[in-house]
């Protein structure tokens, strides 16, 4: 069976989608399309803009999301997901590319959710740190005992758990994990505690665009961030995406049910190769692929 995966924030790069839009006229279309929906010229940045100029959240997440949706438009039918799932933004970009919403509703969603998330940082000055080497309790067990907000936030795959909270709290996490064994703890490069309790203005922010949103059932099912679990349900799958920004990214249990549901080749759908890479890690014997276009 064939899994589409989408990749989240922090796979972009300058000059990402330049080629599309000057090999496919579909591609021109929706980039076009996207630069009248968010009120300013983000193809500009995507093709000749700089690695700082990416970075910004409210450019970040829809450069990516389109990135990811004009591929699935240029498969066309070469696109047929038997499942599909996506890596916290990416979740977004499988919604479209299954048909559960609209192209317009969900960069809609996505600029509305960058800008929500950007305000909410501002509000919490707040990081995120890669802990990787140790096992998932003890960096559960690290984060229940510290003083401060500080919670697991992704579950990339074995050994590889991002943390989130404030600033102070993962100073103090980072030096207790290095202390247990952490082959490496480090800080990340971004601008808040995602998928923390941090991120609580955001979700309220974002519910009440996701609940005027219609969503239809998908053409297959979405194996969600939350649960790790697949939903068609569109009532169960709002509710989830809404959690989604207070909830931990559980990547490797979303991996691990797909493949017990019967995945046997995972295409990564957007920038960069990160997915492939932590698929690999959960399971060394599915096959992991770019798009091909």
């Amino acid at each position: 069976m064939k899994a589409y995966v989408f990749p989240g924030q922090g796979s972009q790069y300058p000059g990402m989608g330049k080629d599309f839009y000057a090999k496919y006229s579909s591609a021109k279309d929706l980039f076009e399309k996207a630069n009248d929906i968010l009120g300013f010229r983000i193809t500009d940045i995507m093709f000749d803009g700089n690695e700082e100029d990416l970075k910004r959240t409210k450019v970040t997440q829809p450069a990516i999301f389109l990135h990811s949706v004009i591929i699935t438009r240029i498969m066309g039918e070469m696109f047929s997901p038997d499942m599909v799932a996506g890596h916290s933004l990416g979740e977004f970009s499988a919604l479209v590319a299954s048909g559960s919403i609209s192209f317009e509703d969900g960069l809609l969603l996505v600029a509305r959710r960058a800008e929500a998330m950007q305000k909410a940082c501002e509000i919490n000055p707040s990081t995120m740190a890669a802990i990787l080497g140790l096992e998932d309790r003890v960096v559960e067990e690290v984060c229940n005992m510290s003083k401060g907000a500080v919670v697991p936030a992704n579950y990339n795959s074995p050994g590889q758990l991002v943390i989130s909270g404030t600033v102070e709290a993962i100073d103090r996490a980072i030096e207790v994990l290095k202390s247990k064994g952490a082959k490496r703890a480090l800080k990340l490069a971004v601008g808040g505690a995602f998928h923390s309790p941090l991120m609580k203005p955001a979700a309220l922010e974002l519910e009440e665009a996701i609940a005027r949103t219609t969503f239809h059932k998908p053409v297959c099912p979405i194996y969600q961030n939350v649960t790790g679990k697949p939903s068609e349900n569109p009532a169960e799958i709002k509710d989830n995406l809404v959690k989604q920004l207070t909830s931990p990214v559980r990547w490797t249990q979303t991996i691990i049910n797909m493949i017990s549901d019967g995945a046997t080749i995972f295409t990564e759908v957007g920038p960069g190769t990160v997915l492939q890479g932590l698929i690999k890690k959960i399971n060394r014997d599915v096959e992991v692929v770019s798009a091909s276009l």
